[in-house]
């Protein structure tokens, strides 16, 4: 089994930024950029599942992913998105 899988990572694909993938959190599903081994460069927060998925199908890597994403984390950055009112 692919241990990004049994990390509780879906929808696995490969982009430009590297590997993307969802991932439910106790509020959100996030699209997870950037996945290594124990890590990740940033997450996307939506706050329902279809929106999450429709938006990863159709995001090619670049910029943002579509979508009213909620906030945007990362190690060194904190944004709130379009989906933030």
């Amino acid at each position: 089994m692919n241990p990004l899988f049994r990390a509780g990572y879906y929808c696995i694909r490969q982009l430009p930024v590297g590997t993307v993938a969802l991932k439910d959190y106790l509020n959100t599903v996030d699209i997870v950029v950037g996945i290594r081994r124990n890590s990740y460069k940033r997450r996307y927060s939506y706050d329902v599942a279809h929106a999450a998925r429709e938006a990863l199908e159709q995001w090619d890597g670049a910029g943002d992913p579509p979508g009213k994403w909620l906030k945007c984390k990362a190690p060194d950055e904190l944004r709130l998105g379009p989906g933030w009112t």
